[in-house]
């Protein structure tokens, strides 16, 4: 029996030692991103999702990691992690998608409410 996963590209945007996450619907934070879909590459998709969701250009600069994450019971996701970087942050606006977007310190990411997933890549990619 094959397993299908949907697949959901995010990027990891570092500025001065923080992180820029959002606040989902189910109240946690998680890297901005979305679904990867049909035709796209993960860089064509991580570019229009955080143009969707953040209002900015960015540019992908390399993987950092993927992992499998169980969005509810039952539910999974392939995660696919980008580091990206942009110099547009001054000029976030966020969309209907998530209710705050919040940049947080790096070095204090495990305090934060989210899949430890997210935390893991955002730690791989200090270290690329």
């Amino acid at each position: 029996m094959s397993w299908q996963l949907p697949v959901s590209i995010k990027g990891i945007i570092l500025q001065q030692g923080q992180v820029i996450l959002l606040k989902n619907d189910r109240m946690e934070w998680e890297l901005p991103g979305g679904r990867l879909e049909q035709g796209e590459t993960p860089e064509e998709c991580l570019r229009r999702e955080i143009r969707e969701e953040l209002a900015i250009s960015c540019s992908v600069l390399r993987c950092v990691d993927v992992w499998v994450y169980e969005v509810l019971e039952g539910r999974h996701v392939l995660i696919v992690t980008y580091l990206c970087e942009t110099m547009e942050t001054d000029r976030l606006k966020i969309s209907e998608e998530h209710s705050e977007w919040k940049s947080f310190k790096v070095d204090k990411i495990d305090e934060v409410h989210m899949p430890e997933g997210y935390k893991n890549s955002i730690k791989k990619a200090l270290c690329i």
